[in-house]
């Protein structure tokens, strides 16, 4: 079983730059407090930590 974290995004991307909005489309978030259930890789994380003010990780399943 492969485990998984749910993101959910917290901020809007207006106004930020163009690289953090594309961070969060490939997340699959496009608005706010929407969430995604996403598999628990390295990359996957990076990205959410690379934008913690417009997304975090509120559950760790599996």
């Amino acid at each position: 079983m492969t485990k998984t974290i749910v993101v959910k995004q917290i901020g809007s991307p207006v106004r930020r730059p163009a690289k953090q909005r594309a961070t969060l489309i490939g997340l699959g978030l496009n608005k706010m407090h929407k969430t995604r259930e996403l598999e628990d890789t390295p990359s996957v994380r990076g990205m959410v930590n690379s934008i913690p003010h417009l997304a975090k990780i509120i559950e760790e399943r599996g």
